[in-house]
């Protein structure tokens, strides 16, 4: 999935989160071309960057072919508040499992950074598709 449609995904995904205010289009300038702005419902605001990596042997120059399966299997969305706040590594959590629940047929895996088996330093989601594609999203605030 290219990263403008991802983007627009994500956004309508998140929008169905029970404890997401708001979810829109973010960049920042040139270095951050695509992300989303997320406000929770305490007020609380983060901002997601989005990239994306081309399926093999594709290249995002070429037209697009979305590949359909079977979404992944519906999970549990996590408590996205610890002492009232959330905090980065509930916010991945939470958004991982939104993205998941979404039905879409090109989403083949969603996970949060943090549940790898080596975390990374920094917060954060991904996402492969069914074509071999992947887009991963850092949490930048």
């Amino acid at each position: 999935m290219r990263p403008a449609r991802f983007q627009e995904f994500a956004i309508t995904a998140f929008r169905r989160g029970g404890e997401v205010a708001a979810a829109e289009p973010w960049q920042e300038g040139t270095t951050r071309p695509y992300g989303v702005r997320v406000e929770f419902g305490t007020g609380a605001v983060i901002h997601v960057s989005l990239t994306a990596v081309p399926p093999p042997g594709e290249n995002f120059c070429e037209p697009e072919a979305p590949v359909t399966a079977e979404p992944p299997s519906q999970v549990a969305v996590p408590e996205l508040y610890e002492g009232g706040k959330p905090s980065p590594q509930r916010a991945e959590l939470y958004l991982a499992a939104l993205l998941n629940n979404s039905g879409n047929p090109e989403v083949a895996r969603t996970y949060a950074y943090s549940a790898r088996e080596t975390p990374p330093m920094n917060p954060g989601l991904g996402v492969d598709f069914h074509n071999g594609g992947k887009a991963h999203m850092l949490i930048v605030t």
